[in-house]
């Protein structure tokens, strides 16, 4: 399938991705809940059975250590978290274990975790023992679901799924969420970045009391600015990850993700802040901001998607 093919079907909801080498934490123990929450920056004091928030566990200077979705279970909490992250969540939570009634463990091998970024996945039928869903998806921008499972299940869930659903390899995955404006720690971001400075804003809730980072967090936002933003952009000619994001003479950032789009591009990249609103290029070629109507960053520019956007 070409990747552009299947990234219009992950858009309309018509296939899913196989992220089962993605990590996979339990959280157990009667002080589960409240000890993860006291921690990590979102809330997730509402979330019930079946039900998902994407969240960070931040430095005490606010710097983002780890991104990933706390997706609750009939019988659990489970820390979904991408693969290519280099430090694990589980290893970065043990120390604040303490004398709590906690208790983490790595399932990566014991679960399947098939995603399906866009969709509602209200006719889909799991046939497979103890699968359940969790929404939104931890590949999407807060839509989607995904379908945990025991592993011993995948290959009959996959079939199964397969009947229904288009299965989709992870580059078109990469390429579908670089077309949404969906950033990716690890790629978009570097040791210490702050939330607000790689798009990650709304994994920080606003009005939580508690949390590590929360003084850094409210520093930098109500005293100041970050020192770069993140912004979504188009190209009329093929730009990679990598290429230098100049205005005029001035280097002012660089591309950290980019997908081909015809014989042009869509990307993202980190640039300075006092050249958030300055015309760039990548490579001598002019970069389009995106922007979803009355959002930013926005989402989207493959075909089926580009009656929902318009470009600057």
């Amino acid at each position: 399938m070409r990747t552009e093919t299947g990234v219009d079907a992950l858009s309309e909801g018509r296939a899913f991705v196989d992220l089962s080498r993605w990590r996979k934490v339990a959280v157990g123990g009667g002080d589960a809940g409240t000890w993860l929450g006291d921690l990590v920056s979102a809330d997730i004091r509402d979330l019930e059975p079946g039900r998902s928030r994407r969240s960070l566990l931040l430095s005490p200077t606010g710097g983002v250590r780890a991104e990933f979705t706390v997706a609750v279970r009939s019988d659990e909490i489970l820390l979904l978290q991408d693969e290519q992250q280099t430090r694990s969540v589980e290893t970065l939570l043990a120390p604040y274990v303490l004398s709590s009634d906690v208790r983490l463990a790595d399932r990566t091998d014991e679960l399947s975790l098939l995603a399906f970024p866009a969709g509602s996945g209200e006719v889909l039928e799991l046939s497979a023992p103890a699968a359940e869903r969790a929404a939104p998806s931890c590949a999407g921008d807060g839509g989607g679901f995904d379908v945990i499972a025991p592993a011993g299940s995948h290959d009959e869930l996959v079939a199964a799924l397969s009947r229904s659903h288009e299965a989709v390899d992870v580059t078109a995955l990469d390429a579908w969420r670089v077309a949404a404006g969906i950033p990716r720690v690890a790629v978009e971001s570097r040791e210490g970045d702050l939330p607000d400075e790689i798009g990650l804003a709304d994994a920080v809730a606003a009005d939580k009391g508690c949390y590590l980072g929360q003084e850094a967090v409210a520093k930098a936002r109500n005293l100041g600015h970050p020192r770069r933003v993140l912004v979504h952009v188009t190209a009329g000619e093929p730009i990679a990850a990598g290429d230098e994001v100049r205005s005029g003479e001035l280097s002012v950032g660089i591309v950290t993700s980019a997908a081909a789009v015809g014989g042009g591009s869509v990307a993202l990249a980190r640039i300075r802040w006092d050249a958030r609103d300055l015309p760039l290029t990548a490579s001598g070629v002019r970069l389009d901001r995106v922007r979803r109507p009355g959002q930013h960053p926005a989402a989207g520019y493959f075909p089926t998607l580009k009656n929902k956007y318009q470009i600057e």
